[in-house]
């Protein structure tokens, strides 16, 4: 299930420098864990859902690879980032 446009201008404003900065790497990683916990919960109701589990994992590898550059780039910016969004790492 996609995001609504509202959630992704919100996510946008939050974490981009502005509600139209979508292509920085805080803004990917912060869409990506949205994306990320409506999969779990899906996962977790369904659990015959294979297809959702794949693309799940997907999304998960993306988000890792996503965090490796934004950690040797800024790891002042990748702690903050990783603080705010609650992810363990």
């Amino acid at each position: 299930m996609p995001l609504t446009k509202e959630a992704k201008v919100e996510i946008f404003k939050e974490f981009g420098k502005n509600e139209k900065d979508t292509g920085s790497t805080q803004s990917q990683i912060a869409m990506l864990t949205k994306r990320i916990k409506e999969l779990s919960d899906h996962c977790k109701q369904e659990s015959k859902d294979h297809h959702s589990r794949r693309g799940l994992l997907k999304l998960v590898g993306q988000r890792r690879r996503l965090l490796r550059y934004l950690q040797g780039k800024d790891l002042n910016e990748y702690r903050a980032l990783i603080e705010k969004l609650g992810i363990r790492r």
